[in-house]
């Protein structure tokens, strides 16, 4: 008999109500004190814990066990250990508290950034018990941080976890000022918006780009696009919408909250939105959810692709990442209820939060940053990577009234939409929607609109959580600084102090305009166009400082971060330029001289039998030469400076020239290619061309 959802939901996770059957009061009180407050966790108690884990997980099929971590490669890793254990009456099925708390995995062999040798091996995987262990493919998994021998965190979670307890402390403190004693904890929360492409699995199959780099480094434009606006939100093709039942189904019941599924703006490319959850959660659904997609798509006989820009010429794919501030009280710091005016402690966090953004706004960008998502901001699809801030029209003047000293006298325009007399009066929100803000205000969160489809989004959200504590910590002095009787006036007068040196990063307009980046220009906000501009903002004093004084990062762990992020790149880089080099040789230009060659044929025998050239098969023989002669020039330059790449020792230069000579290589090497592949017949080419592959599914 099938399950109903709330039956599905979470039965494949050791939640708490798990948790609360299967364990001893006073060892559940612990645990849930270790999980909540992050008091430690004595053996006796994790031993019992693990054993009920073990019973749940044997009693669901499992057999093995993994600690799973994150990386800074940004995507998951494990290693699976059996339960098994070797007695003198034979096999048993084990789990001990020591196996469950900690591991030791490899640490050599993941991106360090120099914190690592080769030679030193040793790691260790720790347990997160705020996060929940789950079922999957026959095996326990727990989701654990990840460090080095000598303690230096090598994985998202651990400095994700540490901003969380330092926007905790902050904003504790700044809680206790406004007279809130009776909040005892605040978390973040996350709802990560998820944008992919699916594609039909055999024509993926065919493109070596594809399954290489992720993306199509070449392939002329399909006669049709998304011009016509006919795909977003259009009705589900069927495979499509079989693939988001059974996705949602999987997601249900490792306790992932998808919500919302439709069709996105470019042709086969779609969105899945799930519930706000609790930061370090949500962070390890989204994992969770980038990895299911592509096992559920494979079952399908579909590939998911997570690539920020995997078509040229239609939109890439994004991950909108709403973040918000709730008390254990249930409460959001960020609800301007409904006189924003008058909510003192939503407009202190508010303009902290502005405040934040802008005296952060270039480890925002540095958050962000990626070879794919390069691709992809600043196009007409994307914000730019200029970083400001949306609250619109309604804040904006509340804003306004604040920053003037002055009292809010003016009110909204309209609070309700007028339809047709049968339609119902629809309330208005306290903000419209602007999809060219890199960071907007969206009713009671921020909507953060740089990261990439495929990024982890613990990096964003460790840079907001920290860079918003700071801004706290700095207000409260303030606030204890200002003079006065009048509480609420001096609260009002360090409004006003912050507004009024951080309101250039306030924007309302069109971010894809050029009149908005001169004008950024003049505002001195950052323009920082590509990773290698952006990731050296990383290593600058300030920003050192804030990590270091929050105790998020240790400043050797920045550094091993700042050397990764250029590593990657290039590495990414690397791989295109090969892929696209083999392509082209082995692929493409064999392909291109059959081609040639039998209009030539047709050519002479026309000649022969009619005693003319053909106009038009001469036209295309002359177009396909011009193009394989340019072919050859841009291959070979391609070839030699890629070489010139790979002798380079300086991180930051290699990127560089990466960025600015090898992208510009390929993309040279592309244009004849697309125009040459445009005067191929479908049939004859060596893969699926743009138009078969982005429209194959039914």
């Amino acid at each position: 008999m099938k399950q109903s959802v709330p039956e599905m939901f979470g039965s494949l996770v050791f939640n708490d109500a798990l948790m609360k059957e299967k364990l001893p009061k006073d060892v559940y009180k612990a645990l849930h004190k270790t999980s909540k407050y992050g008091a430690s966790l004595d053996l006796d108690v994790a031993n019992t814990v693990a054993a009920a884990m073990k019973e749940w997980a044997v009693e669901n099929g499992a057999t093995h066990f993994t600690h799973w971590f994150q990386p800074m490669t940004g995507v998951t890793a494990e290693k699976h250990d059996s339960f098994i254990s070797m007695h003198s009456n034979g096999v048993l099925m084990e789990f001990s508290g020591k196996e469950l708390v900690k591991g030791e995995p490899d640490a050599s062999s993941f991106p360090s950034g120099g914190l690592r040798a080769t030679f030193e091996a040793r790691g260790y995987t720790a347990w997160d018990p705020s996060s929940p262990a789950f079922i999957k493919d026959g095996t326990l998994y727990i989701p654990t941080a990840f460090c080095s021998y000598s303690g230096e965190a090598l994985d998202k979670k651990t400095p994700l976890l540490r901003s969380m307890e330092a926007l905790n402390d902050s904003a504790l403190k700044m809680l206790k000022v406004l007279g809130r004693e009776d909040v005892t904890h605040i978390d973040t929360t996350i709802g990560s918006e998820q944008e992919y492409f699916l594609v039909d699995k055999d024509m993926y199959m065919k493109r070596k780009d594809l399954l290489l780099t992720g993306r199509t480094l070449m392939g002329a434009p399909a006669p049709k696009g998304q011009e016509m606006e006919d795909h977003y939100f259009g009705v589900l093709k069927p495979k499509v919408a079989a693939f988001m039942h059974d996705l949602d189904e999987e997601l249900w019941k490792l306790g992932i909250p998808a919500k919302t599924k439709h069709n996105e703006v470019a042709p086969a490319q779609h969105e899945l939105a799930p519930i706000f959850e609790t930061s370090n959660i949500a962070v390890d659904h989204n994992q969770l959810t980038m990895e299911m997609m592509k096992k559920v798509a494979d079952k399908h006989g579909m590939a998911c692709l997570l690539h920020e820009k995997p078509f040229e010429g239609v939109n890439g794919s994004g991950k909108h990442n709403n973040w918000s501030i709730a008390t254990n009280k249930g409460e959001n710091l960020l609800s301007p209820g409904k006189k924003p005016y008058e909510n003192l402690q939503f407009l202190v966090f508010l303009v902290a939060t502005i405040k934040a953004v802008d005296e952060y706004q270039d480890l925002m960008r540095v958050s962000v940053a990626s070879a794919g998502n390069d691709h992809r901001l600043g196009a007409n699809e994307a914000p730019p990577a200029i970083v400001s801030i949306f609250v619109g029209e309604d804040l904006e003047r509340v804003l306004k009234s604040v920053a003037a000293g002055k009292d809010l006298t003016q009110g909204s325009k309209s609070e309700e939409i007028d339809g047709a007399t049968v339609l119902p009066h629809i309330k208005k929100d306290n903000t419209d929607r602007n999809r060219t803000s890199p960071f907007a205000f969206t009713g009671n969160k921020f909507e953060f609109r740089m990261p990439g489809s495929a990024l982890n989004v613990a990096t964003p959200n460790i840079v907001l959580n920290t860079a918003v504590a700071e801004a706290l910590d700095e207000m409260v002095k303030m606030i204890e600084a200002a003079e006065g009787d009048d509480f609420e006036a001096r609260v009002r007068g360090v409004l006003k102090e912050v507004l009024d040196d951080h309101k250039r990063i306030l924007f309302n307009g069109n971010g894809y305009t050029d009149e908005w980046v001169e004008e950024a220009g003049k505002r001195g906000l950052f323009n920082l166009k590509s990773l290698p501009d952006a990731v050296p903002q990383l290593i600058v004093d300030k920003n050192i400082e804030l990590f270091e004084k929050h105790n998020v990062f240790t400043k050797e762990e920045i550094v091993a971060r700042y050397e990764i992020y250029l590593e990657n790149y290039a590495k990414t880089i690397h791989i295109e330029s090969l892929t696209l080099q083999d392509m082209v040789k082995r692929d493409f230009t064999p392909t291109l001289f059959r081609y040639m060659n039998e209009i030539t044929e047709e050519v002479l025998a026309k000649k022969q039998v009619l005693e003319t050239l053909g106009t038009y098969e001469l036209s295309v023989l002359t177009k396909l030469n011009d193009a394989s002669d340019a072919i050859s020039a841009a291959l070979t330059k391609l070839e030699d400076d890629t070489k010139k790449a790979e002798a380079m020792d300086d991180t930051l230069t290699q990127a560089k020239f990466y960025q600015e000579v090898i992208l510009t290589d390929m993309d040279a090497l592309r244009a004849p290619v697309d125009k040459a592949e445009s005067l191929i017949p479908a049939e004859d080419l060596p893969y699926p061309t743009y138009d078969e592959i982005i429209f194959a599914l039914r």
